[in-house]
């Protein structure tokens, strides 16, 4: 199972120098709001491709006061993966495996790594640019070339709306070009988001937990088609609008809480935190099945919110399930898990109890 066995973190966030050992099963992180807590699940994200969980700037990772570049390494299993930035181009993120340059998009081929924050908690009732970005982030944990697929899709997009946007008679062979470009990874995009949806069901079907409801999910907002078409068609409303207005990047992510035929925008807050937790474990257990192994998960502030039944029942689901990041802002929350790396985590020191952790 992959896990984290060491990492180092030199000028990341509010840390000029540290370096945490911890176990492959869970690691419990507790101390105060603002100790530091969500800096070190932060600095483990960064070992999968993107902006980790903040999705922050690359610039505002760097320690206030410091030289403007940061640097998070990690030793995961037999494999050596550094990340972070040089002073001089503090928005460039820089990469390593084993020592060797590599792009970011590699590191999705090396481990899954998944994350639930209280920020998530909204993501029912906010904007449908956040679902996407939830579901993307899922479908990137199986498929590691979405983010190239992504990519390819968001720089053709931004070329041809620049088009759109700069021409009174913008050069149609070069729009069929970049429209062409859209089709053939906007379908590739949305054919990976309609496996994940698919599995995600499949796999929550199959579990019979009352603790966590059973989500049943859909795609909305662009059915797919010919897009190349339909983006021809679009032009004359897609220059006026000054975006584009048919493709993948306009889909949603439509979450219903099955037992009860109601959205889950509709739910109460407990049963849309439910809900969510039953959507992140029932993709960690594909993750598990598709790729053979579990998935590292990143889960900040999620007990304090649970009642102790679903804290009880979310715990036994987790355990024996790969290495499990957990953060509270006092230990007892933590009460019922009995193997552990537990860190006691104050401004400026992480306190190990038990086996290794240090701060230097």
């Amino acid at each position: 199972m992959p896990s984290v066995s060491r990492l180092a973190l030199t000028d990341f966030r509010s840390y000029a120098d540290a370096v945490l050992e911890p176990g492959p099963g869970f690691v419990l992180l507790y101390g105060d709001n603002g100790a530091g807590k969500t800096n070190l699940l932060e600095a483990v994200s960064l070992l999968s491709p993107g902006r980790g969980i903040r999705g922050a700037a690359l610039s505002d990772m760097a320690r206030k006061g410091a030289s403007g570049a940061f640097a998070v390494a990690a030793r995961l299993n037999e494999v050596e993966i550094g990340t972070g930035t040089f002073a001089s181009a503090p928005e460039r993120r820089q990469v390593r495996i084993n020592g060797a340059s590599a792009s970011s998009n590699s590191l999705g081929e090396r481990l899954s790594v998944l994350w639930l924050t209280p920020a998530m908690d909204r993501l029912f009732t906010g904007p449908a640019g956040d679902r996407r970005r939830f579901l993307d982030r899922l479908v990137l944990a199986l498929e590691p070339g979405h983010a190239h697929h992504s990519a390819r899709y968001e720089a053709a997009m931004r070329s041809r709306n620049k088009l759109l946007a700069e021409q009174e008679s913008a050069d149609s062979a070069w729009l069929d070009a970049l429209e062409a470009q859209m089709a053939e990874h906007g379908a590739a995009i949305a054919d990976a988001r309609m496996r994940t949806v698919t599995a995600l069901v499949d796999a929550a079907a199959a579990t019979h937990d009352d603790q966590f409801p059973q989500a049943s999910l859909a795609l909305e907002g662009w059915g797919g088609g010919d897009l190349a078409a339909q983006l021809c068609e679009s032009r004359s409303r897609d220059s006026m609008a000054g975006r584009t207005l048919v493709g993948p990047h306009r889909q949603d992510l439509a979450v219903i809480h099955r037992s009860k035929a109601m959205l889950a925008a509709q739910s109460s807050t407990g049963e849309q935190k439910a809900l969510l937790l039953g959507l992140v474990l029932a993709h960690a257990d594909v993750v598990a099945e598709k790729r053979g192994q579990p998935p590292i998960l990143l889960l900040d502030e999620v007990a304090a919110h649970l009642d102790p039944s679903r804290r009880t029942a979310l715990f036994a689901r987790l355990a024996d399930r790969g290495q499990v990041w957990m953060t509270a802002t006092e230990a007892a929350l933590f009460d019922g898990i009995a193997k552990a790396s537990r860190f006691h985590v104050r401004p400026g020191s992480i306190v190990p109890e038990g086996r290794g952790g240090r701060l230097s």
